[in-house]
């Protein structure tokens, strides 16, 4: 996989990597798209986007992804929609890790991630800021990550 991390305007949170490849000032703020390059057992707590619908498109490696209604292990070309309340979350299973474009619309919602690099915020252990940041970009986290 191409290593992002010195792409300019790449940000790394939680082992995560993600660069925002067309944002909602190029799209009139219909969409954003993020690039996000994900290690081997990562994944965020359960969650719902009040306010975005989301899908995931992997690229290179695989993870799991979670809804009550539906899961899906994903491969390469292979893609998932999450309509906007619905809580989900997923998992990234693979060794080598999974690369894989967020696609938000409306876009917005990428803000998220630099804000909480910046501020160095970490899982479990800063939650109560974390919900606030979360709730800003119309997040709310609802359980904990998927348990492969």
């Amino acid at each position: 996989m191409k290593d992002i991390s010195t792409d300019p305007g790449c940000v790394e949170w939680r082992g995560v990597q993600y660069r925002t490849i067309l944002s909602p000032g190029e799209s009139g703020g219909a969409m954003s798209i993020v690039d996000s390059h994900s290690p081997q057992g990562s994944g965020p707590p359960r969650h719902v986007h009040e306010a975005e619908d989301e899908t995931f498109v992997v690229l290179a490696g695989s993870c799991r992804v979670w809804t009550a209604a539906r899961q899906a292990g994903l491969q390469p070309g292979e893609a998932f929609f999450i309509p906007r309340g619905t809580e989900h979350t997923f998992q990234v299973d693979d060794p080598a890790g999974c690369r894989h474009l967020v696609i938000l619309t409306p876009g917005g919602f990428e803000g998220f991630f630099t804000e909480a690099a910046a501020a160095g915020l970490r899982i479990p252990e800063d939650m109560a800021a974390l919900q606030g940041l979360a709730a800003r970009f119309h997040l709310r986290f609802t359980g904990p990550p998927l348990d492969l």
